[in-house]
C-alpha cells in the first residue's frame, strides 16, 4: 500500500495539532499561538494532499489532471511561511522591525502561492503522475516554473529555519522546549535534503541525463522524515510535561496505595465519591490524599506517639534517618488502626487533637513502608519490648 509511509507523518502532525487545538482554543488572539496551529494545519493538509490515494480522488472529483499538485505545493508554500512567521516570534523581541519582516513574508509567500497556481492553470499537464510528476513535466514550459517555484520557496523556508533555529537554541531553557527545537532543526534538514535531491533529478532531465530515481524514490522517504521529525518538534513540548507530570501522579498514586487500603476500612467522615478510571489520574491523587488525610483524623484518638519515638529509636540503629522515620510512622499507624478496630484510644490526657507532621508530611514514605509488612512487625515488636509503656486505656 503505498499511501501509508505518507500517511504517518500526517497522523503525527494531526496528534501535534490535537495537543495544540486546547491552547488555540484559551488563546486563540496569542499571534504565536495561531502561528503554531495554522503551520500545523498547513503541514497536515500538504501530507493528506499527497497520499497518492487522495491524490486519485482528487483528479477524480474535479476532472482536472494532477490538481493535487497546486494544492499540495500551496500548503506546503503556506506552511513555510508561518513557520518562518512563528520561529521569529520565538526568537525576537516584539518590535515594529519583527512585525514589518512578518508581514513582508506573508505577502511574498503569498504571492507564491497565487504564482503556482497561474503556472499549473497555463501549463498543459494532461498525463497523470502520482510519483513522477516533478521530473516528467521537469522540461514542460510554465509546469517547469510551477515545480521550481514550489522547491525554491521550501528550500528557502528551510535555509532560513535551520540558521534562525541554530541562533535561538543556546537562548532557550526549558529542557522539553529545548528538545523540540532540536528536532525541528533536524526536520528543516531534511527539508534540505528534499530539496536538494528534487532539483538534481530534475537538472539531470535537463542535462538528458536518468536520476529520476533521485526524486522518485528518495525524496519521498527525506519528506516523511521531515514530516514526522517536525511533528515530534512540536509535540515534545507539549506532550512531554504532560507525561512526565502523568508519571509523576502514577508513581504517588501507586505508593499512597499501601496506607490508602490500611485505613479504607476506617469509616469516612463523609461519603467519598467513586471515581472511574476515565477520571483524570491528577483528581484520583488527589482524592486518595484526601481519604488518607481524613481517616487521619479519626486515628487521632488512638494514635501512640511514645510508640512511634521508641520505633524511631530502635530503626536508626538499622536505617538511614528518612527511612527510619517511615517505618517508625507505619508502627505507630499500624498500632492506631489496631487500637481503632479494637475501640482502645490511648488515655485522655496524652491524646492530641491530630496525628503529627511526623506522619502528615510523610505520608508516602510512611505508606511505602507499611508495604513491607515483615519489616513492620519485627519493629514493632522491638520497640513494644524494649520499654513499658501506657498505651492504651
Amino acid at each position: 500500500m503505498t499511501y501509508v509511509p505518507y500517511s504517518i507523518p500526517a497522523v503525527l502532525l494531526a496528534i501535534a495539532l490535537f495537543f495544540k487545538i486546547p491552547t488555540f482554543i484559551r488563546a486563540w488572539r496569542n499571534p504565536e499561538v495561531r502561528a503554531t496551529t495554522l503551520l500545523l494545519v498547513w503541514a497536515s493538509a500538504a501530507f493528506v494532499t499527497i497520499i497518492p490515494l487522495n491524490i486519485e480522488r482528487l483528479n477524480d472529483v474535479t476532472g482536472v489532471p494532477n490538481i493535487a499538485a497546486p494544492w499540495a505545493y500551496s500548503f506546503l508554500t503556506a506552511s513555510g511561511a508561518t513557520s518562518l512567521a512563528m520561529i521569529m516570534r520565538w526568537s525576537e523581541e516584539p518590535s515594529e522591525d519583527r512585525r514589518r519582516k512578518i508581514r513582508r513574508i506573508h505577502a511574498i509567500y503569498t504571492g507564491m502561492i497565487g504564482v503556482l497556481w497561474v503556472t499549473f492553470f497555463l501549463a498543459d499537464t494532461p498525463d497523470v503522475r502520482i510519483h513522477d510528476l516533478d521530473t516528467y513535466y521537469a522540461g514542460t514550459p510554465w509546469m517547469r516554473e510551477h515545480i521550481l517555484l514550489y522547491l525554491l520557496a521550501h528550500f528557502t523556508t528551510c535555509s532560513a529555519s535551520v540558521f534562525m533555529l541554530w541562533k535561538w537554541f543556546k537562548a532557550v531553557k526549558n529542557p522539553w522546549l529545548k528538545s523540540g527545537v532540536v528536532f525541528l532543526q533536524g526536520s528543516f534538514v531534511m527539508g534540505l535534503a528534499f530539496g536538494t535531491s528534487k532539483l538534481t533529478a530534475i537538472t539531470a532531465r535537463w542535462s538528458g541525463a536518468d536520476w529520476d530515481w533521485l526524486s522518485t524514490r528518495v525524496a519521498p522517504h527525506l519528506a516523511i522524515l521531515e514530516g514526522a521529525l517536525a511533528a515530534v518538534g512540536f509535540i515534545t513540548p507539549q506532550a512531554g510535561p504532560v507525561l512526565k507530570r502523568w508519571n509523576r501522579n502514577r508513581r504517588e498514586y501507586r505508593r499512597l496505595r499501601p496506607l490508602w487500603r490500611a485505613v479504607f476500612v476506617l469509616a469516612p467522615a463523609a461519603a467519598t465519591a467513586r471515581l472511574g478510571y476515565w477520571v483524570p489520574l491528577e483528581l484520583r491523587v488527589l482524592q486518595r490524599r484526601q481519604r488518607i488525610h481524613d481517616s487521619l483524623r479519626l486515628l487521632a484518638p488512638y494514635y501512640n506517639t511514645d510508640l512511634y519515638h521508641q520505633a524511631y529509636t530502635e530503626a536508626t540503629a538499622t536505617y538511614t534517618e528518612p527511612k527510619a522515620r517511615a517505618i517508625a510512622g507505619a508502627v505507630a499507624i499500624r498500632d492506631a488502626i489496631a487500637a481503632y478496630n479494637n475501640g482502645t484510644p490511648i488515655s485522655v490526657w496524652r491524646q492530641s487533637p491530630q496525628i503529627g507532621t511526623e506522619i502528615t508530611d510523610r505520608i508516602d514514605a510512611v505508606s511505602v513502608a507499611l508495604d513491607s509488612a515483615a519489616t513492620v512487625n519485627s519493629l514493632h515488636q522491638r520497640a513494644t519490648r524494649t520499654g513499658t509503656m501506657d498505651t492504651h486505656a
